[in-house]
């Protein structure tokens, strides 16, 4: 009976402390790096880091490393979700009976405001050129729609956005999954990401500061992987794909968005795009080639007039063994 007890044991007594709670109580709302915690705690920076790390050891916390900062959340794997969430109620109580809690949560909007000021001013310097691109595609909400769809019903645990951008893909997508995990290599991207989760109150979604080609994490831990017009941008789209099918499970879902070919012009320079746009075929033979097949291509034209107009593909494909054969569709509006 002891070596079942043990870990429990252990996690009493890593929770069992004023500063180890309030920890707890802030990172269940948002996870911070080392440098807001302290200032959010008032507390020095070693004494913070040997809180986290008895944390951490026990299975509570996960620490991931972004340039010079490490940031703490609430452990997404392990045994620590299933101790967390006995933990979650009382927790709550005690944030509405204690002052020095609700004085934690209070200060944790201050990070809010201040991170959304920040994206803002990010976002400024970027919007113009996003905006010129968008008026030469399809509306973003009919390609959104039919990324639900290509989900359907499917009960949701662990979602893996791909080069997340500003987090769009996990806002689409936070309603209905468990845990959904951001991955992109740009700071000022993740600033954005975050910034946006924390508006929708998105708890359960977190960013991290990873590269396209080794997304972290056990194989097959995410049961839907997207790449949202992501590969174009990639030397090595193949890469990508490969370790897209590496974490996703046996029956799980891998959806792309991206251009058909186009001649490219505006848009190679001006916004880095290495690749102008891919084929079917090109698609399904590289998602061949990783263990893929693709289950449908849905193709959406430009909805209005435009210079250059692009086509964007919804290219949906699952594990070889568990996919149907490949479909193709044109669609010029979904509903």
């Amino acid at each position: 009976m002891e070596i079942f007890l043990d870990p429990l044991v252990q996690v009493m007594k890593a929770v069992g402390e004023p500063t180890r709670l309030r920890i707890l109580s802030v990172l269940r709302r948002r996870e911070l790096p080392v440098s807001e915690l302290c200032s959010l705690l008032g507390q020095s920076q070693p004494r913070v880091s040997r809180h986290l790390k008895l944390l951490t050891e026990v299975g509570l916390l996960e620490r991931h490393a972004e340039g010079a900062s490490a940031y703490f959340a609430l452990a997404g794997e392990g045994v620590g979700p299933r101790y967390l969430q006995g933990l979650s109620q009382v927790l709550d109580d005690l944030a509405e009976q204690d002052p020095l809690l609700a004085r934690d949560i209070g200060r944790l909007e201050v990070i809010r405001q201040r991170r959304a000021a920040a994206a803002a001013t990010c976002f400024e310097q970027i919007a113009s050129q996003w905006d010129e691109i968008r008026a030469r595609h399809v509306g973003d909400a009919v390609v959104e729609l039919a990324l639900l769809a290509a989900v359907g019903d499917m009960r949701v645990s662990s979602l893996i956005d791909i080069r997340t951008g500003t987090g769009r893909v996990l806002e689409l997508f936070g309603p209905r999954v468990k845990r959904g995990l951001g991955i992109d290599r740009s700071p000022k991207m993740l600033g954005l990401a975050r910034s946006h989760l924390d508006e929708d109150g998105l708890r359960h979604c977190e960013v991290r500061q990873q590269s396209v080609d080794d997304l972290g994490g056990m194989p097959g831990s995410h049961e839907v992987a997207v790449l949202h017009h992501v590969m174009h941008f990639l030397d090595d789209p193949l890469g990508a794909l490969r370790e897209a099918a590496r974490v996703l499970t046996t029956d799980g879902i891998l959806s792309i968005v991206d251009f058909t070919p186009h001649d490219g012009e505006g848009l190679g320079v001006d916004s880095a795009h290495i690749w102008h746009g891919f084929a079917d075929r090109e698609i399904e033979t590289w998602c061949e080639q990783v263990g893929l097949a693709i289950s449908s291509s849905t193709h959406f034209p430009a909805d209005e007039p435009a210079r250059e107009p692009l086509t964007v593909t919804l290219w949906v494909a699952g594990k070889r063994a568990t996919r149907v054969a490949a479909s193709s569709t044109d669609l010029t509006e979904v509903a």
